[in-house]
């Protein structure tokens, strides 16, 4: 025993340098033999013609764009999200840019029934599935010691995990028929610490090492692309979707996108079927998220005192409403129940007369994950700021 916490003090002390030593020396050529790799995968690129790729989450977003490339591609269509009704418009437009078919289905992800349903709805009508897309997502900012109604922890982990994993499960033995793909969402925070995504963060990296597990088992019989990104613009956090309060994020979407300045989602839509029919492991976006992975298991304290001075929150905390114990409006899919009348002003502060903070009861206003509400109680009285992007 003794020995043994010798060898490992002494390969703790010279593994890491050398391993670095060694990768600098084997840069050059590894980049080398993956562009050559990219290049032979690009000639030799799945056709996708004629062929069954099932998107789930496609109601907007992400999800929304990747069945956009798929459908340049003639590909047959089945697009899955709760919001059925939005479905129809996509569904046109990917008809318009070259589908041979597209198929609509309202259902959701996180429950296994209903995942059975539309998959066996979607090998019914075309005979196959040869690509198996998850995109659905549900996001959060919040610090997890600022949440006051733990009820919305088990909705975040479902989604995040479960309504990738139940698709996959009933998907795995049609796929294994064509020697399919399966094409998972996921993102940087799985190893790059961000504050306020705690769980979504957890989430995402069962996700991956779960997706990177499966790719073991499948032993190439199934392929699997996982696909992850930083920050994305053109999120519907940015389209005047959500309604927002003292600056704070409420993210409920069946896609995930942050908030943020970076490259268009459609980019990254494209980034992710391009790397699916090319086979790819990984897809990321951008790319030059992966030196962080040096410093986080090299020089972790290096990258824990950049990420704080460079999120570092100047004043007071702005903390998401969503777990919190605060109600959340939400503009889209229903109407709020305090905007009674229009507004021409993107800003707008409530009355305190008619704030909606001043009574107790719990005020359902948000859909969960399975269709039903999701409650919040309410215990403030003062008026608050809103905020509307458009």
């Amino acid at each position: 025993m003794v020995m043994m916490g010798m060898v490992n003090s002494v390969m703790n002390f010279f593994v890491p340098p050398a391993s670095l030593v060694v990768m600098a020396c084997a840069w050059p050529a590894l980049c080398f033999i993956n562009t050559c790799e990219w290049l032979y995968k690009n000639f030799h690129s799945e056709d996708m013609e004629y062929k069954v790729v099932i998107v789930t989450g496609a109601s907007s977003g992400i999800g929304e764009q990747i069945a956009y490339e798929y459908a340049k591609r003639r590909v047959n269509l089945v697009l899955v999200a709760r919001r059925e009704n939005r479905l129809q418009g996509i569904s046109e437009k990917a008809r318009a840019l070259g589908a041979k078919h597209v198929m609509i289905v309202g259902a959701d992800v996180v429950k296994e029934d209903e995942c059975r349903r539309f998959i066996n709805q979607a090998v019914s009508y075309y005979g196959r599935l040869d690509h198996l897309v998850n995109t659905v997502s549900l996001g959060h900012t919040f610090y997890l010691e600022e949440a006051a109604d733990t009820s919305i922890f088990p909705h975040l982990l479902d989604i995040n995990f479960w309504g990738n994993v139940y698709p996959t499960y009933v998907a795995l033995p049609h796929l294994h028929q064509t020697n399919g793909r399966i094409v998972v969402n996921a993102a940087v925070e799985t190893w790059l610490p961000l504050p306020r995504m705690s769980l979504y963060a957890a989430a995402k990296a069962a996700l991956i090492n779960f997706y990177d597990t499966l790719r073991f088992e499948m032993n190439d019989e199934v392929g699997v692309t996982i696909a992850t990104h930083g920050w994305i613009a053109g999120s519907e956090m940015s389209g005047g979707k959500f309604m927002l309060e003292e600056g704070a994020e409420m993210q409920w979407r069946e896609e995930r996108e942050v908030n943020g300045s970076g490259g268009p989602i459609e980019d990254y839509a494209k980034m992710i079927v391009s790397g699916a029919c090319r086979g790819d492991h990984y897809v990321k976006y951008p790319s030059w998220y992966d030196i962080f992975l040096v410093y986080r298991y090299f020089a972790s304290g290096v990258l824990n005192w950049t990420l704080r001075q460079l999120l570092a929150s100047h004043g007071t905390r702005r903390m998401s409403l969503m777990g919190t114990g605060r109600p959340l409006l939400l503009e889209s899919g229903a109407s709020s129940p305090r905007r009674s009348e229009p507004s021409s002003s993107p800003w707008r502060r409530s009355e305190s007369s008619s704030s909606p903070w001043s009574s107790s009861p719990p005020r359902r206003i948000l859909a969960g994950p399975s269709g039903g509400p999701v409650s919040f109680s309410s215990s403030r009285s003062s008026p608050v700021q809103m905020h509307k992007l458009e």
